[in-house]
């Protein structure tokens, strides 16, 4: 299971700079003007030799009693609870103020490792930055530059130490048997579709070696063929659930996508499309892993919602074409035995084996029908293509100057392997590989 760094602090701090930084992405906004955050974010670390999830939060007042500040603690305060690692950052440059004192007494309750990390030392003495906080009495703390990246990857390393490497994770991933993630926000009929998945003759539920944080896997057999379910239906985070913020674990949800082969992503055709769901199935994308979505409660709309239903999906996940979409009613069992086929046939897809020679001839196809674009004088040459990972899978294709290749022929060649082989439900993604040019440096 991936270790959660959760980043908490006053306002105005460095926390999206530093969430950006690790995750390599510009996901969280980042302004000279506090109180900028108000929700979490979440998303993948990429600095260091380790995975992990990170998650930025609004800032920190632990005595807000009312209005925004106390919305924005509570939004904290969740995922302090659910943090396997704590990095609280303070202003180098302002020095300590009282409020830091107070995130820093509400902190040592936790019950969670806490890293002390004093941000915007650029220029300075780290000793000197980071000396004055010594009195919160939360440890050495760590002097770092978010912006420019000072110290950030000693930073991870020291953070992520403890944590051992997942060797079941990967053992999980090469099983024949699909794994099954069922995600999407509260009250959108998750439990329904499990209960349908399972039958009347359901095995028993029960908490599988390895599945940690009450992520409950349940195995099931169907037309002869095993399946694991990870429901993430009606969980709760540890403590108290505060009525102001979303009442499920999203930790919880993203690393169940993690731990999965097939998400089944659910909607509520009742409800529309939020940002949310964009977010759950963004995570997907990143992650690689293949997807069906079910667009469930079908039989509850009438006529004019299910166009309105159909035109907010194309418009607000237009970037998850790439799964199947079934329109289902868990609750009556319409549509569910669909739903599990195309889990098949994703999961096929996403572990599927494809040959050197047909993945050449397929590169060498694209090619001819729209060469890469030029960069400079040089155009790049894309030479042969071999199968580099799966689940998602990965096709590696070598040449030469294929580090100037952008982006939109990237996707072009992603949709050319897809029909080539078929890989409906699951992403590709592309590795290029430019071979060493002797007369570089002559």
């Amino acid at each position: 299971m991936k270790p959660t760094l959760v980043l908490v602090g006053r306002p105005n701090v460095g926390k999206s700079t530093l969430f950006n930084r690790l995750t390599r992405s510009r996901d969280a906004l980042v302004a000279d003007q506090p109180g900028l955050t108000r929700d979490r974010h979440y998303g993948i670390g990429r600095v260091g030799e380790r995975d992990y999830l990170v998650v930025d939060t609004a800032g920190f007042d632990p005595v807000a009693k009312d209005g925004i500040m106390h919305e924005m603690a509570q939004q904290a305060e969740q995922a302090i609870a659910e943090a396997d690692a704590l990095l609280f950052l303070v202003d180098g440059r302002v020095g300590m103020t009282p409020h830091d004192q107070q995130i820093a007494e509400r902190l040592r309750r936790a019950d969670r490792p806490v890293y002390l990390v004093v941000n915007k030392a650029e220029g300075m003495n780290r000793a000197v930055a980071a000396s004055e906080f010594h009195a919160l009495g939360l440890g050495d703390p760590l002097a770092i530059s978010a912006s420019h990246g000072d110290g950030v990857k000693e930073l991870v390393a020291l953070v992520l130490e403890p944590f051992p490497q997942d060797a079941d994770e990967a053992e999980e991933t090469r099983d024949k048997s699909p794994r099954i993630a069922i995600v999407g926000r509260p009250n959108v009929g998750k439990s329904t579709l499990v209960n349908a998945l399972l039958g009347e003759e359901r095995v028993i539920a029960f908490d599988m070696p390895g599945t940690t944080r009450d992520a409950i896997a349940i195995p099931f057999e169907r037309n002869g063929r095993k399946y694991t379910l990870i429901d993430t239906a009606g969980l709760r985070r540890r403590g108290k659930v505060f009525e102001a913020v979303e009442k499920f674990s999203v930790i919880k949800t993203l690393q169940a996508i993690e731990r999965c082969n097939v998400v089944v992503l659910v909607l509520d055709a009742a409800q529309d499309i939020s940002d949310q769901d964009a977010h759950i199935g963004g995570f997907v994308l990143d992650s690689g892993r293949a997807l069906v979505v079910a667009v469930n409660k079908w039989d509850a709309v009438d006529d004019y919602r299910r166009e309105r239903i159909k035109a907010d999906i194309s418009r607000k996940l237009g970037f998850l074409s790439f799964a199947r979409f079934h329109y289902i009613s868990a609750l009556k069992g319409s549509g569910v035995a669909v739903v599990l086929k195309s889990v098949d046939a994703a999961f096929a897809a996403a572990m599927s084996d494809l040959s050197t020679p047909r993945l050449t001839r397929t590169l060498q196809v694209a090619v001819a029908k729209q060469a890469p674009p030029r960069h400079g004088v040089f155009r790049p040459k894309m030479r042969y293509a071999h199968q580099g990972g799966s689940n998602p899978p990965v096709v590696v294709i070598h040449g030469s100057a294929l580090d100037q290749v952008p982006a939109s022929y990237v996707r072009f060649l992603e949709r050319s392997f897809i029909e080539a082989f078929k890989l409906q439900g699951t992403p590709l993604r592309i590795q290029f590989k430019t071979a060493h040019n002797p007369y570089a440096t002559k």
